[in-house]
């Protein structure tokens, strides 16, 4: 039997991802293939930085992002700076060392290959 799809109305505004580090980021899963293919899963969400501590994040898979509200100063540790804004993709390689700040807030979108609550 194929897998229904999925839908969460209005997620960008009603999904609230829960605090995982510090006191102002919070990321949490919307959705995951997991389940149904625990071999290659990947899993989406939502990612909030808020004004303070800098979040300093090593990845042990691939994600991809799009900034949907706000901003953010993402560096990885080459030394590479973006200024991050709604619109803008940006892809983090499986082992990249990436530092998060925001001057105000920002809210992203990610889909990363990895299994649900893995990050």
């Amino acid at each position: 039997m194929p897998e229904a799809l999925n839908h969460y109305p209005k997620a960008q505004s009603s999904y609230k991802p829960p605090l995982i580090a510090n006191e102002n980021a919070f990321l949490g899963d919307v959705y995951s293939s997991e389940k149904i293919d625990p071999e290659k899963p990947i899993s989406a969400g939502f990612y909030r930085l808020e004004k303070g501590t800098p979040l300093v994040y090593t990845y042990t898979y691939h994600e991809m992002k799009i900034i949907v509200e706000g901003e953010f100063d993402i560096e990885d540790e080459t030394g590479q700076k973006v200024h991050a804004v709604p619109g803008d993709v940006l892809y983090f390689p499986k082992g990249a060392k990436i530092t998060f700040t925001t001057n105000s807030y920002g809210l992203g979108f990610f889909v990363g290959q990895r299994g649900e609550g893995k990050a």
